[in-house]
C-alpha cells in the first residue's frame, strides 16, 4: 500500500484498531523525526497532524541546515557543536535536498564582528562542527570580498569570511522523513486532529480522541506512550492535559521576503550584520533571491502568522543598506512566508537572545512534550525522546538507527553515486522529451524518485498534449499517490514550494491542477472550486501586508 490519502480509510481503521507503542502528535520535522526513529527501532508508531505535514514552522524556516554561527556570540558551545556536526549527517542521508552552500560574511565598520573576531569565530565554528577540509573558512580582504559579491556596499567594508552552510527544502525533508517512517511500518495521517486525551483510572495518559477533518469522523488511538511534538502548539496540548505548569513557550516570529533574481542578483549567498544585534541571510535560489529573517515576540493567532508592513520594511532597509544599488521596494516582493519558533521562555531575554536548545517536558500524566530546538538538530531531538520512551517502556528495543539511514530519494553511497544517478535520470528524461532543466528541478526535490515521475509522464502523455500541463500533472500525480497530498495547497506549498519559488508559473496552473486533483479523489465540483479558491487565497495573502 502506498503512502496516499487514496487509502485514508485503511489508515484510520488501523489507527483505531490496535494498541501502539507510541503515538506522536504533530507532523513537523520533530514529530516525523521521532516517528522514523521509533519505527526503525521496532516500535509500532502512529502519528497524527491536524493540518498537513510540515504546515507549521517546518515549512517556514530559512531553509538552511546550518550550525548556528551566531550562537557562538551567546556562548552556546554545545548547541553549535551538536547542530554543526549534524549538518554532515543530514546531508549524507538526503543529498538531493541538502546542498552545500558557500556563504559570505561581510565585515563592516559598524558591525558586531571585526576581522580578527570573525576569523577566530569561523575557525572555532569549523572545529566545533567538524567541517571537512575543503569546506573550512577562508578570510578575504576588501577587494576579494567585493569580487565575491560586487553588490556589497564598498563604504565601511573591511573584508569578509567565506564558510559553508547547507541549503535545504524544509518541508521536503519532513515529507521524506514521513515516507521513511511509513516504509518502516508507522501509520501517519494528516488532517487528523487530537481533540482530547484518553486516561486510565490512575490518570495516566493512554491515547487520544481524534477527529478526521476530511471525513468528519472521530476515533480513539490507544498507545503506551504519547509524545506532544506540536511546535508552537505544544503548550495548548499541555493545557488540554492540565499540565501547563512550570516552563512554557515563548513564540518568536521569523519573516522572509522573496524577490525575482534580477531584482537582487547576488552572485552567492550572504549572511550579514544588520547593526541591531541581528544577522540576516540573503540566498539566491534558481530564479529568485530570498531574504530573512526577523525575530520578534509573537502572541497572536498561531495558525496565521504573516508578514506585516513593519516586517517587510525592516528587511528592505537592511537589504538596501548592505546592497545599496539594488533599491528594492515593497512592489518588488513577489512572495513572503512567516513562521513561529517554539522557544523556551527565559525571563528578561529578548527574542533574539532566547536559547534555541530543545527540552523535554514530562507531565504527571505521562505526556511527553518536546519544545525548542532547530531544524538542523531534529534527529538528535528525536533520538533523545525515543530513548526516553524506550526506557520508560521497560522493553528491549534496538538502539537509534537514524544516523546512517538514507531518506527516500537519497539512497546514495557517496557523491559519485549521486552524480551518476542524476546523469542517468537526465538521459531517461531526454528519451521522453523532458527538458534537462525540468529533470534537475525534480531531482533536487525527489532524488531517485524522479524515475517514478518520468513513468507518470509516459502514462499521462496520451491524455495531455500540452507539455507544461503534462509535467505538472505527472508531478502532482506522484505526490497524490506517494506523499499524502489531499488539497492543492499541500502540493503547491509543502511538496514543491512553488508558491515561494515559482509563483508566476504555479499561479497559472491552479485551476488546471485543481481539476486534475478532483478527478483523482472523485471530488464534487463545488469542493474542487473551493480548493482552487483556497490556493488563490494563499497566493494573495503571501503579498498582502497588514
Amino acid at each position: 500500500m502506498s503512502f496516499s490519502n487514496l487509502h485514508r480509510n485503511d489508515y484510520t481503521a488501523k489507527m483505531a484498531g490496535q494498541q501502539f507503542d507510541l503515538l506522536v502528535i504533530g507532523g513537523g520535522i520533530t514529530g516525523c523525526g521521532i516517528a522514523i526513529d521509533a519505527a526503525l527501532r521496532g516500535m509500532s508508531v502512529a502519528l497524527i497532524e491536524k493540518n498537513d505535514f510540515a504546515s507549521g514552522t517546518s515549512s517556514r524556516s530559512t531553509k538552511l541546515i546550518h550550525g548556528g554561527l551566531r550562537y557562538l556570540k551567546q556562548f552556546e558551545i554545545k548547541l553549535v557543536h551538536d547542530v554543526g556536526s549534524e549538518r554532515a549527517v543530514v546531508h549524507r542521508n538526503a543529498r538531493h535536498i541538502v546542498i552545500p552552500e558557500k556563504m559570505l560574511l561581510p565585515i563592516v565598520e559598524e558591525g558586531s564582528l571585526g576581522s580578527f573576531s570573525t576569523s577566530i569565530g569561523l575557525m572555532v565554528y569549523d572545529i566545533l562542527a567538524g567541517v571537512k577540509k575543503d569546506e573550512r573558512r577562508k578570510m578575504l580582504n576588501k577587494h576579494e570580498t567585493l569580487k565575491a559579491e560586487p553588490l556589497l556596499r564598498s563604504e565601511g567594508l573591511h573584508g569578509g569570511g567565506l564558510y559553508f552552510e547547507y541549503r535545504t527544502d524544509d518541508s521536503r525533508l519532513v515529507i521524506e522523513l514521513a515516507k521513511g517512517a511509513f516504509a518502516k511500518g508507522a501509520t501517519l495521517l494528516n488532517y487528523a486532529e487530537c481533540k482530547s486525551f484518553v486516561y486510565n483510572d490512575k490518570k495516566q495518559i493512554t491515547g487520544a480522541s481524534v477527529l478526521d477533518k476530511i471525513t468528519n469522523q472521530t476515533f480513539d488511538i490507544k498507545a503506551n506512550a504519547v509524545v506532544n511534538a506540536c511546535g508552537p502548539w505544544v503548550d495548548l496540548l499541555r493545557k488540554e492535559d492540565n499540565s501547563l505548569k512550570g516552563k512554557r513557550l515563548q513564540l518568536t516570529k521569523g519573516v522572509h521576503l522573496v524577490f525575482p533574481y534580477e531584482k537582487l542578483p547576488l552572485q552567492q549567498a550572504a549572511y550579514f550584520d544588520v547593526g541591531d544585534g541581528r544577522m540576516i541571510f540573503a540566498i539566491p535560489r534558481n530564479n529568485i533571491t530570498y531574504v530573512g529573517t526577523t525575530d520578534t515576540i509573537y502572541s497572536q493567532d498561531l495558525n496565521t502568522p504573516h508578514c506585516t508592513k513593519e516586517d517587510a520594511t525592516y528587511l528592505l532597509n537592511a537589504i538596501n543598506k548592505m546592497f545599496p544599488t539594488v533599491g528594492l521596494g515593497m512592489g518588488d516582493i513577489v512572495s513572503t512566508w512567516a513562521g513561529l519558533r517554539p522557544l523556551i521562555f527565559e525571563e528578561g531575554k529578548s527574542a533574539s537572545e532566547l536559547s534555541r536548545k530543545d527540552e523535554i517536558l514530562v507531565s504527571p500524566s505521562g505526556l511527553l512534550s518536546i519544545a525548542g530546538g532547530k531544524l538542523t538538530g531534529y534527529r538528535l531531538m528525536a533520538e533523545k525522546i525515543v530513548d526516553l520512551v524506550a526506557k520508560q517502556s521497560g522493553k528491549k528495543y534496538k538502539s537509534c538507527r537514524t544516523k546512517s539511514y538514507r531518506l527516500s530519494g537519497g539512497e546514495f553511497h557517496d557523491e559519485t553515486a549521486f552524480e551518476k544517478a542524476h546523469e542517468k535520470l537526465i538521459a531517461e528524461g531526454g528519451q521522453e522529451n523532458i527538458p534537462a532543466v525540468k529533470i534537475n528541478e525534480w531531482f533536487y526535490r525527489y532524488g531517485t524518485n524522479t524515475a517514478h515521475i518520468i513513468e507518470q509522464v509516459k502514462t499521462l502523455r496520451p491524455k495531455i498534449a500540452d507539455p507544461e500541463k503534462l509535467f505538472e500533472a505527472a508531478e502532482l500525480l506522484y505526490s497524490i499517490e506517494n506523499e499524502m497530498v489531499y488539497y492543492l495547497n499541500d502540493f503547491l506549498i509543502r511538496r514543491t514550494g512553488k508558491i515561494f519559488f515559482d509563483r508566476m508559473n504555479a499561479e497559472k496552473q491552479i485551476d488546471y491542477l485543481s481539476n486534475f486533483l478532483a478527478v483523482q479523489f472523485k471530488t464534487e465540483e463545488a469542493a474542487s472550486q473551493s480548493d482552487a479558491s483556497l490556493a488563490k487565497q494563499e497566493f494573495n495573502s503571501a503579498v498582502a501586508f497588514a
